[in-house]
């Protein structure tokens, strides 16, 4: 259990650090990654989601054994963005550094499924 309590703090702090700036980079993006976004409802609606998953990971964190069943969708949260993001790198859609975020999520894919493993329901 304190594998996964680890594994999820971190997931939330990190994602939680890399998130929140996107709320103040919305025309910035657009500038340094062109086009520039045009639909801002999915943009700000992606972000928000994105950052209400990481305050559940920071409660995951807090009793994995409860909150066990949560890993799951945590796990699917983590593998979609980053297949999208592969898959979009391969097509010539997305840049490199967009590719490293996305690995880092199938990481933590990887190691919350392997928290999913090793915590017991309560």
């Amino acid at each position: 259990m304190k594998f996964a309590k680890i594994v999820f703090r971190i997931a939330g702090i990190y994602g939680v650090l890399v998130i929140t700036p996107l709320y103040f980079l919305f025309n910035t993006i657009g500038r340094q990654d062109p086009p520039p976004v045009t639909h801002p409802g999915f943009y700000f609606g992606f972000v928000g989601v994105a950052l209400a998953w990481q305050i559940v990971f920071l409660m995951i964190a807090t009793d994995p054994s409860r909150f066990r069943l949560m890993m799951i969708p945590s796990i699917l949260e983590k593998v979609t963005y980053g297949i999208a993001v592969i898959v979009l790198y391969l097509q010539q859609r997305t840049r490199a550094p967009d590719l490293v975020l996305g690995c880092i999520d199938l990481v933590f894919a990887v190691l919350f499924l392997m928290a999913f493993s090793k915590t017991k329901s309560s």
